[in-house]
């Protein structure tokens, strides 16, 4: 014959009652932890020498488990935080770089060279847009930009993932085009100066609409501020 369950001494008739129902319910029901593991690290169980206590058991089971998962996490997190230092540190030289410039032909050309090398981004695209085109870089008109590509300039933020045949033609040419998986799209835009600067993978997968274009987004940010000064002194020699 079962023994009753057994209450605190100084319970009130309310709790004393209540926690023979709790009691008796687990009695009645010896799978109920089986089915709701997440309150076992709340339960304080003495912990028995001789028999088994399969609950205390399977407490620290689930602790031990939530412990890898914790570290998992962390690693991932301190990986994620190596990768953003390092694009920090590119970013910064790329800046820098920009800053030193002395002509327009100096800041296109870091700005590719700092892409292709330093990020190892295998196809870049940085275009201007002018019915004047300058004899440095390359320039399209402001009209032939909106009809290839004017669904992306209009987002008014950086666009990353999948381009339509048309567009990648337009930013990387049909040749490239036939390499290309996934992109990311910033649009220049500064003082009158309008582009587009442009970047893609080989990998479906390497530039997804999720995917942070923070530092993309900076560089565009200080392109946008760098190259007037450059474009506006062509124009009056011109």
């Amino acid at each position: 014959m079962t023994d009753k369950p057994q209450v605190p001494a100084q319970a009130t008739p309310s709790e004393s009652l209540e926690a023979a129902a709790v009691a008796a319910y687990l009695e009645a029901n010896p799978d109920f932890f089986v089915e709701h593991e997440e309150l076992l690290p709340a339960l304080r169980i003495p912990h028995q020498r001789g028999d088994t206590v399969s609950l205390v058991e399977r407490q620290m089971k689930i602790l031990r488990e939530r412990n890898i998962e914790m570290r998992h996490r962390l690693s991932h997190l301190m990986d994620v935080a190596r990768d953003n230092d390092r694009l920090f540190d590119k970013t910064r030289r790329l800046i820098l770089t920009l800053m030193d410039a002395t002509s327009l032909e100096e800041t296109v050309i870091a700005v590719e060279d700092s892409l292709r090398q330093d990020f190892q981004v295998p196809f870049v695209s940085l275009i201007l847009f002018s019915d004047n085109p300058m004899p440095v870089g390359r320039w399209v008109s402001g009209r032939d930009a909106q009809t290839a590509i004017g669904g992306l300039l209009s987002e008014g933020k950086t666009i990353s993932g999948t381009l339509r045949e048309h567009e990648l033609d337009f930013l990387f040419g049909a040749e490239q085009r036939q390499q290309i998986g996934s992109t990311a799209v910033v649009a220049l835009s500064h003082q009158g100066l309008h582009g587009v600067l442009a970047i893609a993978s080989r990998d479906p997968q390497h530039y997804k609409s999720s995917v942070g274009t923070l530092f993309l987004t900076y560089i565009a940010e200080v392109l946008g501020r760098v190259l007037p000064r450059f474009t506006t002194a062509l124009r009056a020699v011109r």
